[in-house]
């Protein structure tokens, strides 16, 4: 891969990004590199100035490894002898140059991507499923959990971030491609518009699933109309749009779908009872649960339009990821997979084994009822999946071991102390990433918005601790959720990703040493 500095240049206006620049060398001079860190500058790079931590001391690095332009939202003496290209907005123009330095890999790709406040890594696992079942070892995964870039072992990787900086982003799409991969499955974070590491680039579906406030704080979103914004960006940038008619702000987010894309390339499905508010919409595709239970669930998809009975993917579908809310996942999953030209005798198989690591995984502990690990990390998520288990399990006692990060995601404390007051008997509140805030400050901040007449509350600071005494307190029919992590393999405390078994190999740990005794 390499990118010339007339290019870099040209692009840069075609897109109103450049602001001024200052030629040290020739405009034909290739970069082989890019990146916006400068430990990994080597030979002549194209460098990034971005960040509210950068230093200037990093453009000395950078020059000193070989970089040769610098792009940055102003002037730095550090950067003297290097070409310069001063830009309007840092995150906007290195999204439009990593894109052309890895020759727009996007375009050898038909692009599947999911956006909601919940349920994108289900249904883009779901979404993945299917297409495998049609075009095994050709689809690539971007997701929270799992970067999938080819089909073999070692290329396969746990994600850093749900839609990775641009540079990584493009990085990985182009591996993609070389590795032999036809599709891509990702997952869009509102964060990914906010920070404009998916700038420029555009999808063959885009989802919404569902809006409920989250990512609200100091270092993410000002407030509810900016993170809806954000979120809304993904449908302007689909070619063909899916949407989820039940989800709140329907018509915001209609309207959004619309400003780019035909109606008739807009799909909108719901549930088998659900009645629109207007008159003038008509739901594509409706999903009637046919049986649920602890170990699997299924349902019937129905076309009701005839764009929705072209694409051929009714049918009964099997989950093996249960929760009625999953039924409308694996909706979405299969619309998509219908429009990318996967029919139901594909889809049908592609999705019925579909797993995701800490995604409602289960484990029964005799003596101490069932044990639930499940990502839901916000009110949405978590009101999703106690209202399941209390239907489910015909309202039994459910102890909730959940805490919530530091830095971020603010606004999802009062909605774990809310939930809690709804459906928990006991709260085991304890430390969930908490960056630089004191993990106890967390805890009480929730803890000061639960109703204790109606929950008892444990603040356990150490997580595996507070897993085990969930357990242990347990009776035979109760329930135990250990909520928010899922299956991450680390705790983010003060900058450094601190080892963690992940909460399902502690559960499983619990269990053994009980059943020892």
């Amino acid at each position: 891969m390499a990118l010339s500095l007339h290019a870099c240049i040209l692009l840069l206006k075609e897109h109103h990004l450049l602001k001024s620049s200052a030629v040290q060398s020739d405009l034909d001079t290739d970069m082989s590199g890019i990146a916006y860190d400068s430990r990994k500058v080597s030979g002549p790079t194209l460098f990034f100035c971005k960040g509210t931590h950068f230093r200037p001391v990093y453009l000395s690095m950078a020059k000193d490894n070989g970089a040769t332009t610098y792009v940055a939202e102003k002037p730095y003496v550090e950067g003297n002898g290097m070409n310069a290209l001063i830009v309007v907005n840092i995150t906007k123009a290195m999204a439009i140059l990593a894109a052309a330095f890895y020759d727009f890999p996007q375009d050898d790709l038909f692009v599947v991507a999911f956006t909601g406040t919940k349920g994108k890594t289900t249904s883009a696992y779901f979404a993945r499923g299917i297409l495998e079942q049609a075009h095994p070892k050709h689809v690539a995964l971007f997701s929270t959990i799992d970067t999938i870039v080819g089909p073999n072992p070692d290329q396969r990787f746990k994600s850093d971030l749900t839609t990775p900086e641009s540079v990584d982003l493009f990085r990985n799409m182009r591996a993609a491609v070389d590795n032999g991969m036809t599709h891509l499955v990702m997952e869009v974070s509102s964060q990914a518009y906010l920070r404009n590491r998916v700038f420029g680039l555009s999808y063959d579906v885009g989802f919404f699933l569902n809006i409920t406030p989250d990512h609200i704080g100091p270092n993410e979103h000002p407030n509810f109309a900016n993170y809806l914004h954000n979120k809304l960006q993904l449908l302007v940038n689909s070619r063909q749009v899916v949407i989820n008619a039940e989800t709140e702000h329907f018509d915001e987010v209609y309207a959004a779908a619309t400003t780019t894309t035909y109606p008739d390339s807009i799909y909108l499905f719901a549930s088998a009872d659900f009645k629109p508010k207007r008159d003038d919409i008509r739901i594509d595709f409706r999903f009637d649960s046919k049986a649920l239970s602890t170990t699997r669930s299924q349902f019937q998809l129905v076309p009701v339009t005839d764009k929705a009975a072209a694409l051929n993917v009714s049918g009964k579908y099997t989950l093996k990821l249960i929760g009625d809310f999953n039924e409308s996942n694996a909706t979405a999953a299969i619309i998509g997979a219908g429009l990318a030209g996967v029919d139901g005798a594909k889809a049908i198989p592609g999705i019925e084994n579909v797993t995701i690591p800490g995604r409602m995984e289960h484990i029964e502990v005799p003596g101490h009822g069932v044990v639930y690990v499940d990502y839901a990390h916000n009110y949405g998520g978590m009101k999703a999946l106690l209202h399941f288990l209390k239907v489910e399990y015909h309202d039994p006692r459910m102890h909730v071991v959940l805490g919530a990060p530091g830095d971020k995601g603010v606004s999802r404390r009062p909605g774990f102390a809310k939930v809690l007051s709804e459906y928990a008997t006991t709260a085991y509140l304890t430390t969930d990433d908490p960056g630089f805030e004191d993990p106890a400050k967390i805890c009480a901040e929730i803890d000061s918005g639960i109703d204790h007449d109606k929950v008892t509350v444990h603040t356990v600071l150490d997580r595996h601790e507070a897993i085990e005494s969930a357990i242990k307190e347990s009776g035979p029919d109760d329930v135990v959720i250990v909520a928010a992590k899922g299956a991450d393999p680390y705790q983010k405390v003060r900058g450094v990703n601190t080892p963690w078994p992940t909460d399902m190999v502690v559960v499983k740990d619990v269990a053994a040493k009980l059943a020892a005794k």
